[in-house]
């Protein structure tokens, strides 16, 4: 999504590397090509004017300590490093620090969320995530039909809410502000504890659209109400902001379809003209692709070191975690089989679209060739491949190239898949080649900071209080998991297993309980 804004600010970084000293010509030639891919991007120009004034400003007003130390040692700030921290800091100001959550009411009330929005931005579907993401923290939402002007739109929130287990109130023939303040009532007798209304759109702001929804917010005083935003419609999503916020006082943004191909100057640009933070953000179409907006992870995203926490989170909710402690040893040990392969690749296939984790990766934009596409179907041709093997093959896929001329294995495999004897060869050629890098890692994960981009990422994520020391450096295997090559066999009892996950379950906890 913000390959365009990516583009920029790596461009930038390559004429800084090598500098020892960074004056203000060398400052202004950087900031031309970063407002160039800013503007690209459809960041609105007030926004990019007051983004570019403030970097100058600390660019060439702060005195850089060159050198200082933490628990790793001595270290050495390039001038790179600290433009690209300056830029880290100021696009996470740009979009709001830290995650917003909804305003819980306090007066006994359900607390009441108001959806508005054009016709076009997903506002139905945003609704019912919305109330899913809601249920899954234990909360009794319910939705409201209050949008009687679309055809067929109650009868798809309707069929939403029955898909995610959610009530959904409606009264034909009620008007939109009559059915809101009835809801309210009846949440009370159905022991819900969040309303969720969904109003209705126009194609366009027009004033019978923002008489109806200044009725439901006197009616109803929700606590929050919140502005869904299309983000692939650029400049035109800020002038709506704008509007919407001027009328009704919006609390915060949802940015739908973050996952396409809009160019990310809606995201840079809301908050800056409205003042009111991007508080969720759409990922997909399925019912669970409603996450927390975190500017952090964006910011990394722009700046090419990807969203090393945000891959993590979203890992989180695919996998079983046990199993994937188990799986991780076998990897660093060097005993990953496609069996294990197989499971990686549906709980990817989970996490949404292919082009989007990779882009979470620090050293994507490293790795991939400018303007290269992402073939969404390989996942899917690599799981054909490996179901038409035997379970020897699956456990020892090296038999498969033992044939050498004699290759019966591979052709049985690809006419079973539907493939080419060449690509079954080729898929356990890199497999075995994934297997040995990972074996390698597993001995020293500090192989891992060698990785375009993964290093910088990780001081960032350091510099925002994150503790990633573990993924880093001397050695030191990821949090939870023992050295399989340290010196020495050496046995874990159970009980210290059992205090081992119990402690990493807690920590689990307190992440999520962050997060919310």
């Amino acid at each position: 999504m913000f390959d365009v804004l990516t583009k920029g600010f790596r461009g930038a970084r390559a004429k800084l590397q090598g500098r020892a000293i960074i004056d203000e010509a060398a400052i202004s030639d950087i900031l031309k090509d970063i407002r160039v891919s800013l503007l690209e991007a459809d960041v609105a120009l007030p926004v990019v004017n007051a983004f570019l004034d403030r970097v100058r400003e600390k660019a060439l007003g702060e005195v850089v300590q060159v050198k200082f130390k933490d628990k790793a040692g001595a270290k050495q700030v390039s001038p790179a490093d600290h433009f690209v921290k300056l830029c880290n800091d100021e696009l996470i100001a740009l979009m709001g620090e830290g995650q917003r959550d909804l305003v819980w009411a306090k007066d006994g009330r359900p607390t009441m969320v108001m959806m508005v929005g054009l016709h076009g931005t997903g506002k139905t579907t945003t609704s019912a995530k919305l109330a899913k993401l809601l249920k899954d923290q234990k909360k009794k939402p319910m939705l409201v039909a209050a949008d009687i002007y679309r055809p067929a739109a109650i009868e798809q929130l309707k069929v939403l809410g029955q898909k995610i287990g959610v009530p959904v109130f409606s009264v034909p023939g009620m008007s939109p502000p009559d059915l809101c303040e009835a809801s309210i009532k009846h949440a009370a007798g159905q022991n819900c504890n969040v309303i969720i209304f969904d109003t209705a759109g126009r194609l366009a702001i027009d004033e019978p659209l923002m008489d109806e929804l200044g009725q439901i917010k006197a009616r109803t005083r929700p606590t929050n109400i919140f502005l869904v935003v299309d983000a692939m419609i650029g400049q035109d999503s800020v002038r709506m902001a704008t509007e919407f916020d001027r009328r009704l006082d919006i609390t915060g943004v949802v940015m739908t379809k973050m996952d396409g191909d809009a160019r990310g100057g809606a995201a840079l640009s809301v908050k800056g003209v409205t003042g009111k933070p991007i508080v969720f953000a759409g990922m997909g179409e399925a019912m669970d692709k409603l996450e927390p907006f975190r500017p952090e992870g964006i910011a990394t995203r722009i700046l090419g070191f990807g969203d090393v926490v945000g891959l993590v989170q979203d890992f989180e909710k695919v996998v079983d975690e046990q199993k994937a402690e188990e799986d991780a040893m076998k990897i660093l040990k060097g005993e990953f089989t496609l069996y294990q392969f197989m499971d990686q690749i549906k709980a990817i296939q989970k996490m949404g679209s292919l082009k989007g984790t990779l882009e979470k990766l620090p050293f994507f934009h490293e790795m991939v060739p400018e303007g290269a596409t992402v073939d969404e179907k390989s996942l899917s041709r690599i799981e054909a491949m490996i179901h038409s093997m035997t379970p020897d093959e699956r456990n020892k896929p090296a038999i498969i190239l033992a044939g050498g001329k004699n290759d019966s294995r591979a052709k049985r495999i690809a006419r079973g898949s539907g493939r080419k004897p060449e690509e079954v060869k080729d898929l356990v050629k890199r497999f075995e080649t994934m297997r040995e890098i990972m074996k390698q890692v597993g001995k020293n994960p500090s192989l891992l900071g060698r990785l375009p981009g993964f290093s910088q990422a990780m001081e960032l994520a350091r510099e925002r209080g994150e503790n990633v020391d573990d993924f880093m450096g001397g050695g030191k295997m990821p949090k939870g998991y023992a050295n399989p090559y340290g010196a020495g066999p050496r046995k874990t009892s159970q009980a210290d297993k059992d205090k081992r996950r119990k402690k990493e379950k807690e920590a689990r906890k307190a992440r999520k309980k962050s997060r919310k």
